[in-house]
């Protein structure tokens, strides 16, 4: 068996002085393997079951066995043959231990330190966003970060170009040297060869609302998203094609979308449900009508999303359903259409308006605070203690 590479490997150790005999240590690395409770892989481990019973009492009321799940690490020290202490852990962050006290065993989940930075974040593109982001050492999730904050401008599998580059302002959040996630991006800007400069500064409105704003105050936010999947390429466009299925050709009143399935969908503007659920060839399927005579549907989805029926309102960004192969479907992938007056239409050729600009009593505020964040993204790096990360009101 691998041993688990959180923990240090499993050894025999022996420690004694003059004063005192020699203490025998042996330590034990394990994996929960498929079909195993936590009791079994303690019995497993060769651990005696007196051991074992002490072990899943001290821990009862501290940790949920029933979210004990398969690659979850945990160590076993053994002094003298005897339970000396336990470890369990699912990531850097969540981890529990039994403790030896005297003559009884404690349980506790451990308390983890995470801190929080502001850093930079340069990553140039020559194959994709996510080999850049890899290329940079940074996680690749800082690609779904940046395709959320530029969702109203760009497609990023469609509209990236080799030397595009991009950078952003963005908080991390670290423990023991590691990023476990990222959090807001404070600024960010993109330069590609195809969309041109794109830049954006984050912004709380009075009301609490946080918004991105271009340098000049206008929103980046636009009616309509430029694509129903943060991250996805194009398959089949629309216009009149040969269908995989039906052997002739056909209108493709829509644009099909490659992604694996359970990739969340999610709803390319404000609007109201008229459709959720099974539709024949089209599978699984939501319909949402909009504003100025918009509708738009996702096809051949695995599952609807949770509270997604028919008359319920939805927002843009909210995830209304998972891609899937249901239906006449040949592959995973998401069809989407979209109509307007009735009539469908090329989504991909749709120029929507943005939303209303920041109001002029805000404006002097924001260039200020969007100056400042601009001077720091320029820098190769900034770190900022929780809590003192540059804000609006």
């Amino acid at each position: 068996m691998r041993l688990a590479p959180l923990f240090a490997l499993a050894a025999l150790l022996t420690v004694s002085s003059a004063s005192e005999a020699a203490v025998r240590y042996d330590i034990k690395n394990r994996r929960i393997e498929p079909r195993q409770t936590l009791a079994g892989a303690l019995h497993e481990a060769q651990l005696p079951d007196a051991q074992v019973t002490a072990v899943i009492s001290a821990l009862e009321g501290v940790f949920d066995f029933r979210k004990s799940r398969v690659g979850d690490q945990f160590r076993i020290v053994l002094r003298d043959g005897e339970l000396d202490f336990f470890d369990y852990r699912q990531s850097l962050v969540d981890e529990w231990q039994v403790r030896r006290d005297g003559e009884k065993y404690v349980g506790s989940k451990r308390s983890i330190e995470v801190e929080k930075q502001v850093s930079v974040v340069s990553l140039e593109i020559q194959t994709s966003l996510y080999e850049a982001a890899v290329d940079a050492g940074e996680d690749p999730a800082i690609g779904m970060v940046l395709a959320d904050v530029f969702a109203w401008d760009i497609d990023f599998y469609r509209d990236v170009r080799k030397g595009d580059t991009a950078r952003a302002l963005v908080e991390k959040f670290v423990s023991k040297g590691r990023v476990l996630r990222y959090g807001e991006v404070l600024a960010a800007q993109y330069v590609g060869g195809l969309v041109g400069p794109k830049k954006v500064y984050r912004y709380v409105l009075p009301d609490g609302q946080p918004n991105y704003f271009q340098e000049d105050g206008a929103s980046a936010k636009k009616t309509f998203l430029k694509s129903p999947l943060k991250y996805a390429h194009v398959t089949s466009k629309f216009g009149s094609r040969f269908h995989p299925v039906l052997q002739y050709l056909k209108n493709h009143n829509g644009v099909d979308y490659g992604t694996p399935i359970g990739t969340p969908v999610w709803a390319v503007a404000d609007g109201t449900v008229t459709q959720a659920g099974w539709a024949g060839a089209a599978g699984n399927m939501v319909v949402l009508r909009h504003a100025n005579g918009f509708e738009t549907q996702y096809m051949h989805l695995s599952k609807v999303g949770e509270g997604v029926r028919v008359g319920a309102r939805v927002s843009q960004k909210q995830v209304i359903a998972y891609s899937g192969n249901t239906g006449r479907s040949t592959g995973p992938h998401l069809h989407f259409g979209m109509k307007r007056g009735g009539g469908y239409t090329n989504p991909l050729n749709q120029q929507f308006p943005r939303a209303d600009p920041l109001p002029k009593t805000l404006l002097p505020d924001f260039l200020a605070k969007a100056q400042e964040l601009a001077g720091q993204m320029e820098a190769v790096s900034v770190a900022a203690v929780a809590g003192q990360a540059p804000a609006a009101p």
